[in-house]
């Protein structure tokens, strides 16, 4: 392979004189690599698997510290001779630098010796070094015992005098009891006068005892405060460093696009009504990519990205897979960036339900069933308004109330169930929220699952940086469960069944692919596995009580696989 450091242009290895370059550049959040990205992802791949430039665990040999995975990305492009080839990059830095000699630079270098980012982050760490050695402190540690044993003894001693209130109250009533016949009204009066002062003064010494134990609590609390104080103010000044610091870092990432305008990122993001960008925006592998082509007069012709290592332990990456850019942190970059290029349209503007319909599988005065086909929205999406729900308002102007009670993924075929007014709505609603709803769904997993049969109970949540892809998190997710049934084993695939005790989004599709679910992603699947004809996730079964019998009520649709 020939490399020019001097632009980190890779010319192909391998011979692509019989292919033709596409007519427009690749849409980069939702693609099918085309044949040259391919091949320049093939040869970058195979430097990653022989290279001895840099040292990096990425988990794939056995290899002592963390294991990370890297995003890495190719742009396919062409020079102003006419010749074609590829430039190479990895999102974030790698092995702890990012300066390397196979991959284009950032857009700004903040790891450069002498950077302000460096100086700004040692100031940032010594703050950190502060915070930790005055949490971890003997002294507060001390106060804090002691004021947890103050707290006890004070609670005692007032419980225990408490208790001898209690008695002494209860030998003066004795005693007015045993005297109010016996004494004159004068004695008596002279004797209840003596028992309300001992009652006063029980009540004072508690007072004098309850202000004591007040005072104690109190010092013990004044000298922490005072070091929790001095934390707290170093906490504001580390935020209010890294707040500064972080702006700074933005307005430095300035990005070019094909008609050579210039944005920092700071105004892309405000444009984009997201005033706030992510940490991170810019160091991925796209933009660096078609910022070092513009630099270059390098014209973008296709791009690729692909994920090389373990998973992440939350996310669902598999090694070599491809994968388009992420939302969050590269949409409004790439957005500005390819003004300019003629992209590919983005296909999930395009209706994938255009001309095409769906069976009623069952209909009587409070349900529809329905059979719904693959690639068909339940509900109107962002873009798109055509669904279940608007073709069935269209054909049934009468029904009243809300129509959809659960819905099904885009890509998920079966049986969808609806309402026809908001008693039937609420009736079958409930029973889903109270999981007494039996659902079953046939799938083919992209490969051979060897557990037979279980329960997966992994908690998602959505995604922040990439919606609406979910992922596994065990502190901020809701809980997900999904029993399952391997059926059998058909040329390297496996037919199973699913049954979801919760509903999540993406759940099935997540619990299957997720490494510590199946491992094994359903066939198809163009967010966890790869792409294929179609997502082999089949809603086949479901079971519910009738909203008008009360009986139980069961529809089936065979698979469409």
């Amino acid at each position: 392979m020939v490399v020019n450091n001097s632009t980190f242009f890779h010319t192909f290895q391998s011979d692509i004189t019989a292919l033709t370059k596409p007519k427009v550049f690749t849409f980069p959040f939702y693609y099918e690599p085309d044949e040259l990205s391919k091949i320049a992802a093939a040869e970058l791949q195979g430097y990653l698997e022989t290279q001895q430039d840099f040292v990096h665990n990425f988990g794939l040999q056995p290899t002592e510290g963390p294991a990370i995975g890297k995003m890495f990305g190719v742009l396919v492009v062409e020079r102003e001779d006419g010749q074609l080839g590829y430039l190479a990059a990895c999102s974030g830095k790698l092995a702890g630098t990012n300066r390397h000699a196979h991959f284009v630079p950032p857009v700004f270098d903040m790891l450069i010796q002498e950077s302000f980012f460096l100086h700004e982050e040692e100031q940032i760490n010594k703050l950190n070094r502060q915070i930790t050695d005055l949490e971890g402190s003997p002294s507060l540690s001390t106060l804090l015992r002691q004021l947890t044993e103050a707290q006890q003894n004070a609670d005692e001693e007032l419980k225990t005098y408490r208790l001898h209130m209690k008695v002494e109250k209860a030998k003066r009533k004795k005693i007015r009891e045993k005297n109010s016949g016996l004494l004159s009204a004068i004695n008596y009066q002279l004797l209840d006068a003596d028992l309300i002062k001992q009652s006063y003064r029980d009540q004072h010494e508690y007072a004098v005892l309850k202000t004591k134990w007040k005072e104690q609590l109190h010092s013990i609390e004044a000298l922490i405060q005072d070091k929790q104080q001095q934390i707290e103010d170093l906490r504001n000044r580390r935020k209010l460093k890294s707040a500064t610091l972080q702006q700074r870092l933005f307005a430095q990432y300035q990005f070019l696009n094909a008609r050579g305008e210039k944005k920092n990122v700071l105004v892309i993001f405000t444009e984009n009504n997201k005033p706030t960008p992510p940490a991170g925006a810019g160091e991925c592998a796209a933009p660096k990519l078609l910022q070092y082509a513009y630099q270059q007069q390098l014209k973008p012709i296709c791009m690729a990205e692909f994920w090389w290592g373990v998973s992440p332990s939350s996310e669902v990456r598999k090694h070599k897979n491809f994968y388009p850019a992420c939302k969050s942190k590269c949409e409004p970059i790439l957005s500005h960036m390819l003004q300019g290029l003629d992209v590919a349209p983005d296909p999930m503007r395009a209706n994938p339900a255009h001309g095409r319909t769906f069976d009623i599988v069952h209909e009587d005065h409070d349900i529809i069933v329905i059979n719904k086909p693959s690639e068909f929205l339940s509900v109107p999406g962002i873009h798109i308004s055509d669904s279940v729900y608007s073709r069935i308002r269209t054909q049934y102007p009468e029904i009243s109330g809300p129509v959809i009670i659960h819905r099904l993924d885009m890509s998920t075929s079966g049986l969808l169930v609806l309402a026809k007014h908001k008693e039937a709505h609420h009736f079958i609603q409930k029973q889903f929220i109270q999981h007494t709803v039996i659902k079953r769904y046939t799938a083919i997993l992209d490969g051979i699952s060897p557990q037979q049969t279980g329960i997966i109970d992994l908690p998602l949540r959505v995604d922040l940086d990439d919606r609406p892809r979910q992922v596994v998190c065990y502190k901020y997710g809701k809980p997900a469960k999904t029993k399952f049934d391997v059926l059998a084993y058909e040329n390297g695939h496996t037919r199973i069944h699913f049954f979801p005790l919760t509903g999540r989004t993406h759940q099935l599709r997540v619990h299957a692919a997720h490494h510590e679910g199946l491992h094994v992603p359903i066939l198809g699947d163009d967010l966890y596995g790869q792409r294929a004809d179609r997502l082999h996730l089949h809603a086949g079964h479901i079971q519910f009580i009738h909203p008008r019998t009360g009986k139980h009520i069961t529809f089936t649709a065979d698979d469409p696989f």
